[in-house]
């Protein structure tokens, strides 16, 4: 277990500080180096659109990979995914910008951020299932956790990097080629991954399965037509997550930077203080559901989001509150998202475990993560930061009435 509880963590670390490091860089220098030509609302809607292709991508990639996961075996696809997200996102760092190839810079940025999403697709369900079917019945909360830590950790990893390149760099060449260096750190990442990953075995309930020949012909289909409740509400469920984390790091960024005039250094200082909070929410929630059960918490985080106060910390421009605010937009998002690693997989049968739990969660980013900053860079241009938290405030609601349709599942066999 302890094997296992590693490789779970460490794949989903790197997977996921490959899909923060383009957001970052989305909000500090992508709408310059591939959009010099628009005005700064507009390249930075472009850019945040580039950055919402991948949510679009993810469900294809759940598809993909979750048909393989359910048919062939957990360990093998999750070599795959890794491997796909982490030379995307490497070559973004070799990507030339708009200077030097024109409209053709923008157009592979695009194809690139799309294979990531696909790559990220598979890679969540893969390693919630390695863990969730590899845990005894009473502690698949605890082992679901370390899969769930690693967006705490990407994310931190990530803003890391960013923040020493832009305290050592003058802006000149930050935004030259320092924006670059943490995308080719990807090449290095993927080496370690893959050590890992080839040491696990396959899960037991999954051979089980294999070995009583049950296996979905079209398990994506089979989700759609047996299991449309569990698969829109677990979407929507996870709306809140996406919603309240993409808007607290990505698009906060971006407004802190350009509207309230916050230094680059010092947002992405109290960001790195943010992801403590992040990775406390996820750690207490998810351990904590294998005796409170799963539902309970992620309604308590939906209920924490929907009244935190994000915009009014964030306006003070204090950087006390400011950390406040983000960390405890964070700290709500980690209650609801750390059960779900365990939630999401109990929801679905072992023959279409890998596909249901993976497009539940990979649906819930299309309607939550990828419109998020779109929607809160237009919404603030026209009505002001309060509407923004009142976005944020209703997909709280939507999720947790979601939830409340949805059953207990801690007691549930994984047969």
């Amino acid at each position: 277990m302890r094997r296992v509880a590693v490789a779970s963590f460490i794949g989903t670390a790197i997977e996921f500080y490959d899909f923060y490091i383009y957001g970052t860089a989305a909000a500090l220098v992508l709408n310059q180096a591939f959009f010099p030509t628009l005005d700064p609302v507009n390249a930075t809607l472009a850019s945040f659109s580039t950055y919402a292709v991948a949510f679009a991508a993810r469900p294809l990639g759940s598809v993909v990979f979750g048909h393989f996961g359910d048919r062939v075996g957990r360990k093998s696809v999750l070599v795959a995914s890794l491997l796909l997200m982490g030379l995307s996102t490497a070559f973004v760092g070799l990507l030339p910008g708009y200077g030097t190839l024109g409209v053709w810079a923008p157009l592979l940025l695009v194809a690139l951020r799309f294979l990531q999403g696909i790559g990220l697709g598979g890679e969540w369900g893969g390693a919630a299932l390695l863990a969730v079917e590899h845990a005894p019945k009473r502690r698949r909360g605890l082992y679901a956790a370390f899969p769930q830590l690693g967006p705490s950790v990407g994310f931190f990893a990530a803003t890391g990097v960013f923040w020493l390149l832009s305290a050592t760099l003058d802006d000149a060449a930050f935004r030259s080629w320092g924006w670059r260096v943490p995308f080719l750190l990807s090449f290095l990442l993927v080496g370690v991954g893959l050590f890992v990953r080839l040491k696990i075995s396959e899960t037991p309930v999954f051979a089980k399965a294999m070995d009583a020949q049950e296996a979905a012909r079209v398990p994506a289909l089979e989700v759609f037509r047996r299991h449309p409740r569990e698969l829109l509400l677990g979407a929507g469920g996870m709306i809140v997550a996406y919603g309240l984390f993409y808007t607290a790091t990505t698009y906060c960024l971006a407004y802190a930077t350009t509207t309230l005039g916050i230094s680059r250094n010092t947002m992405l200082a109290l960001s790195l203080v943010a992801c403590l909070f992040l990775a406390a929410g996820t750690w207490l929630a998810a351990t904590r559901s294998d005796a409170a059960g799963r539902r309970k918490l992620v309604l308590a985080g939906c209920a924490l989001a929907a009244v935190w106060p994000l915009f009014p910390l964030l306006d003070t421009q204090r950087p006390v509150f400011v950390a406040l605010g983000i960390g405890g937009a964070l700290f709500c998002m980690g209650v609801v998202y750390g059960p779900m690693g365990a939630y999401l997989p109990e929801l679905f049968g072992t023959k279409v475990r890998y596909s249901g739990a993976s497009l539940a969660y990979n649906l819930g980013g299309v309607l939550g993560g990828a419109v998020a900053p779109l929607v809160a860079t237009r919404l603030q241009a026209e009505f002001g930061s309060s509407s923004v938290g009142w976005y944020v405030s209703a997909m709280a609601v939507v999720s947790m009435v979601c939830v409340l349709a949805l059953p207990e599942t801690r007691d549930r066999e994984l047969g």
